[in-house]
């Protein structure tokens, strides 16, 4: 039998803000929802308009990064696999949903995400696997730290 693979990746605008929430056993997840709106041209040629509502999940450090930093109205665009769960509610009747598990993510935008004075335009990155995920600072590398002396190769390990 063939062995499976899932990937998705998409970019939009948060529709709410993010919400962080506890497992019962500790582990942290935020649960959030990306528009991602698309236009076409329908069979008579008038241009026309979709939306799309994608529930999101990111766990540990990643989510509480997109909490913290993001919120309704931001762009984002996150990669990371499919995953269907399946449930009974209140009243009996089964019901399931398909959502991405976040991977990767990347803030897209100035003014919605880091806030409008962040001189990167807002773009920060970090990965699900990243323990110490941080946003980049503009306090990273001092410009006096940047010598203009040739880079010798034989120092590079690979």
């Amino acid at each position: 039998m063939a062995r499976g693979f899932s990937k998705a990746i998409i970019m939009g605008n948060l529709t709410r803000d993010p919400e962080m929430r506890s497992t019962p056993s500790g582990a942290q997840v935020c649960g959030f929802s990306v528009a991602v709106n698309r236009t076409f041209k329908d069979s008579s040629g008038q241009q026309q308009e979709a939306v799309s509502f994608i529930d999101c999940s990111a766990w540990g450090r990643a989510g509480e990064i997109i909490a913290q930093y993001t919120k309704k109205g931001s762009g984002i665009m996150v990669s990371g696999r499919l995953d269907q769960r399946s449930w009974e509610d209140k009243e009996g009747q089964k019901r399931s949903r398909v959502e991405i598990i976040v991977e990767d993510f990347n803030f897209i935008g100035g003014n919605n995400a880091l806030g409008a004075g962040d001189s990167n335009g807002g773009r920060a990155t970090a990965s699900s696997n990243t323990t110490n995920a941080t946003p980049p600072s503009t306090q990273d590398v001092a410009p006096d730290d940047i010598s203009d002396d040739p880079i010798d190769l034989s120092e590079i390990p690979f």
